[in-house]
């Protein structure tokens, strides 16, 4: 039997799914104060202290796998950014849907990605966090870890759905090898460097341990900073390929909304989307795609992930009303620029690169703001300058004369970029990379024609 998909239940946030996974209360660091040095030792002597994850021991988590022959879960959670304090009050103790699945597997908590196994860890770099759930051979059953926006996790993760990817993971274990065939797709080409602090551009900077003994902050290799590695050699070389500026495309920007308490079962179609031509109906279960096992939203994406940006067909098994159906979907010539990549870390890179430290945000066409617009420039969809970089690199912009609130009517002549996505696109392609692109903002009553110089 196929495993399948756990019943729903309350949507839980994307801060509760990190405890869930046995991290850490960050409201107790911040009682004790400190500085981030002192919060990362306090995390360790914590997780250690409870005994319930191995802390940032991979092969002793394999070795334990490959003994007791339970399979892994490991979450990577990279030493606790700023960030992730603002998510305090929301954070609990590990959720008791989860405790008696997680006694199934050997569990692996890892702080950074220094000495990682990119042949087998390969998975969106932007998110806070991703979880993998496999054999201490290497095979992989699954991953859990999805955002597609800046604050809504909840349309994303939750403590049900988790608990749904770990069941699957079980049945998968209990029934191997009868999917290893199907399983072996879930891991992705040999990479060009086997580790993070290969790359070129950490190679200088960190080592494949942290310094554990020194100062550790600055020795963690961030989940982001592989991303952020791997497009910089791609861009030193010209063309960045579609497949590393939308990684992991997010199901929405095909129309397709799954429901984040369950495994990938279809929430709602958009009308006249791409998932909606191909007939996929509110209700359906994904059992598997391209031939693939799903466990999660996260195994849609990187199923997607793999899609060439010209588009390709990929067929999805389902479950409709108790039976089996098939669904064809046709993915067209640049299918994944529908994404939008504006929540992702890596994007700052972009914003430098692309519109010299600036960030762009939506703005409504009846906004206040553009009343002093020329009849005879209004258009349906305006971007507001929302940041300017202050500082080298990141500060083209500012020294070009844009600034804060400035509302972008031309960007190089063209009319029609709608988002700060299309807008990073264009400044991207390689025929305009090395040469001035031509800004027309309206700051209140003015008009004004700015050049941002190339990088």
């Amino acid at each position: 039997m196929r495993p399948r998909h756990g019943p729903g239940g309350t949507r839980a946030t994307c801060a509760l799914l990190l405890v869930c996974l046995g991290l850490l209360t960050w409201r107790a660091l911040l009682a004790d104060g400190g500085d981030r040095e002192t919060k990362v030792k306090q995390d360790r002597a914590r997780v250690e202290a409870q005994g319930f994850w191995i802390y940032n021991d991979l092969a002793k988590g394999q070795a334990e796998a490959a003994t007791s022959g339970k399979p892994l879960v490991v979450a990577l959670r990279c030493i606790p950014c700023e960030d992730c304090v603002k998510l305090d009050d929301e954070l609990v103790d590990t959720d008791p849907r989860l405790r008696p699945l997680l006694e199934q597997f050997v569990r692996v908590r890892l702080v950074s990605t220094n000495g990682l196994d990119l042949a087998t860890f390969q998975f969106d770099t932007d998110q806070s966090f991703a979880v993998f759930l496999l054999r201490a051979d290497g095979a992989i059953y699954g991953r859990y870890g999805t955002r597609s926006d800046h604050t809504k996790w909840a349309d994303d993760v939750s403590v049900e759905g988790l608990a749904a990817a770990l069941e699957g993971a079980l049945a998968l274990h209990a029934a191997w090898p009868r999917d290893q065939a199907a399983l072996a797709r879930k891991r992705g080409p040999r990479p060009t460097y086997a580790t993070p602090e290969q790359y070129p551009t950490l190679k200088d900077r960190y080592k494949p341990t942290l310094a554990t003994e020194g100062k550790i902050v600055p020795s963690c290799i961030h989940c982001h900073q592989i991303g952020d590695a791997e497009r910089a050699e791609h861009l030193g070389k010209g063309r960045l390929p579609e497949a590393l500026l939308f990684p992991h495309p997010h199901p929405k920007a095909l129309g397709l909304v799954l429901d984040p308490t369950r495994r990938a079962v279809v929430k709602r179609v958009e009308a006249g989307s791409v998932a909606a031509k191909a007939g996929f109906q509110p209700g359906d279960e994904l059992l598997s795609l391209d031939g693939q096992p799903l466990l999660s939203i996260a195994d849609v994406q990187w199923v997607l992930h793999h899609v060439p940006a010209q588009g390709g067909r990929l067929e999805a098994e389902v479950l409709r009303l108790g039976r089996p159906a098939k669904v064809r979907l046709t993915l067209a010539q640049g299918w994944r620029r529908a994404d939008d990549i504006g929540w992702r870390v890596s994007t700052w890179q972009l914003r430098r690169q692309a519109l010299g430290g600036l960030k762009l945000d939506p703005l409504p066409a009846a906004d206040p703001a553009l009343q002093d617009v020329p009849a005879g420039r209004r258009k349906t969809a305006y971007l507001r300058v929302a940041h300017v970089g202050q500082y080298a690199p990141h500060d083209r912009a500012k020294r070009a004369g844009v600034q804060k609130g400035d509302v972008l009517l031309t960007f190089d002549g063209q009319t029609d970029l709608a988002r700060e996505t299309d807008v990073i696109l264009y400044a991207l392609d390689p025929a305009r990379r090395g040469r001035a692109l031509t800004l027309e903002v309206q700051r209140g009553s003015k008009t004004l024609s700015l050049l941002l110089p190339p990088e």
